[in-house]
């Protein structure tokens, strides 16, 4: 089969898509034949060499995928061959085959196509996990997400409207902010333009958002902290301004914040099939709706896996961007 091999830490030409063999599949999972797979932030982090898989994980990126089922292993009961289906990765996704735990697959929703299934398993697990199990957002409470175009951005706008809260945004130009404000967010602030815990203040009333979705980590950590209300929670799911900051903890005491911060990647297997449960539970019937979409407006052959990375570091997208298989 075909794959994407990163030939060597560095930029996207290292990415080649080359001759490899197939996987051997376990007794507990399941081999899928790769119709599409989605890129997420942390692929580009693997081919830089920053962000190792896991022990055990394929070594090609690819943290997400859709397609059918080619094989089962033999204490698999819920999958057969021929199903349709999208997958949470450790890795392995570029590529035309790849071998997954069973507990990590879900059915394509009804009303998604079989390529656009490819973006929804990381966003979904990320956006579940995070704001709703860990950080509690309730209906009526204010969800301030960073990032409002991304591909866990516009995920995030749907399902937190869907559940019933209100949902500010930011993102970096009219079109995504335009974007955005269609899917359901309630307020849309350019950051390079408006002081966000101004806007915050302002539209709350002094309180603040009750839950912050950050992928920006230490540039904006005491700025969130600054706009949150009483009891509110700060989940930190990326650092692309950096690792290290100054904090003033006297809000936190005051205001009894509370700051957490993970990563899906490196939870085990058994966490990541839990999670995965309570995401076919509790939103996929939010997709089969119709109230929650794929946002896929960006399409590259596998081949191409240099270019989609380029244009996901550009910063110029909005939502998922798909290789196709």
């Amino acid at each position: 089969m075909k794959a994407v091999v990163i030939t060597s830490p560095g930029d996207p030409e290292v990415l080649q898509l080359q001759e490899v063999e197939e996987p051997e599949i376990k007794d507990d999972e399941v081999l899928i034949k790769t119709e599409a797979a989605a890129l997420n932030r942390g692929d580009i982090y693997q081919r830089q060499g920053f962000y190792p898989p896991p022990e055990g994980a394929s070594t090609f990126p690819g943290l997400e995928c859709s397609g059918i089922i080619e094989a089962v292993g033999e204490n698999v009961s819920r999958w057969k061959v021929g199903d349709k289906v999208c997958a949470l990765l450790s890795g392995g996704g570029y590529a035309e085959k790849v071998a997954v735990p069973a507990g990590q697959v879900l059915p394509v929703p009804s009303g998604v196509s079989l390529s656009d299934a490819a973006s929804l398993p990381e966003v979904a697990c990320t956006v579940w996990s995070t704001v709703f199990t860990m950080s509690r957002l309730c209906p009526g409470e204010t969800l301030l997400i960073h990032g409002g175009s991304s591909g866990i951005g516009t995920f995030a706008i749907q399902i937190a409207k869907f559940k019933g809260a209100k949902v500010f945004v930011t993102a970096g130009d009219e079109r995504k902010l335009a974007f955005c404000n269609d899917l359901g967010a309630d307020l849309c602030i350019n950051y390079k333009t408006e002081d966000f815990v101004v806007r915050v203040k302002e539209e709350t009333e002094g309180k603040g958002v009750d839950v912050i979705l950050d992928c920006v980590g230490a540039a904006y950590l005491q700025r969130n902290l600054d706009c949150l209300n009483v009891d509110g929670r700060l989940f930190i799911i990326g650092s692309i301004s950096g690792f290290v900051a100054e904090l003033n903890i006297a809000a936190m005491f005051a205001k009894r914040l509370s700051i957490q911060a993970a990563a899906l990647r490196t939870r085990s297997v058994e966490e990541k099939a839990s999670i995965v449960k309570e995401v076919e539970k509790n939103v996929w019937p939010a997709i089969m709706s119709g109230k929650v979409k794929p946002v896929v407006p960006q399409r590259f052959p596998l081949g191409e896996a240099a270019e989609a990375h380029r244009l996901m570091e550009s910063g110029n997208h909005i939502g998922k961007i798909l290789l196709i298989a």
